[in-house]
Order: structure tokens, then C-alpha cells, then sequence
């Protein structure tokens, strides 16, 4: 479940930085804040659960 969660981020701070260069793929920004939010609550879920 962590290593799920790592790459979740890994990839959302990728989508993050394309967006961000890519005017015309600004979704994908959009898409990659989105895949951090639910990266950082599975992260805390999972923190809270042990």
C-alpha cells in the first residue's frame, strides 16, 4: 500500500511540473494536484490506521 502511495506521488508531482510548463496540457495540473490530495489522505489514513 505504501510503495502504491509513493508512486501516486511520484507521479502527480511529475504531472505537476509538465502542467506547469505545458500551457496547453494545464489540465494536467489540475490532474496532478488532484493524485496529491489523495496521495497525502491514503498517507494519513494509512498513519492513522498503526
Amino acid at each position: 500500500m505504501n510503495t502504491l502511495l509513493i508512486i501516486a506521488g511520484v507521479i502527480a508531482i511529475i504531472l505537476l511540473l509538465v502542467g506547469g510548463f505545458n500551457q496547453a496540457l494545464s489540465f494536467l495540473l489540475w490532474v496532478g494536484i488532484i493524485l496529491l490530495v489523495l496521495s497525502l489522505i491514503g498517507w494519513v489514513l494509512g498513519r492513522a490506521r498503526t
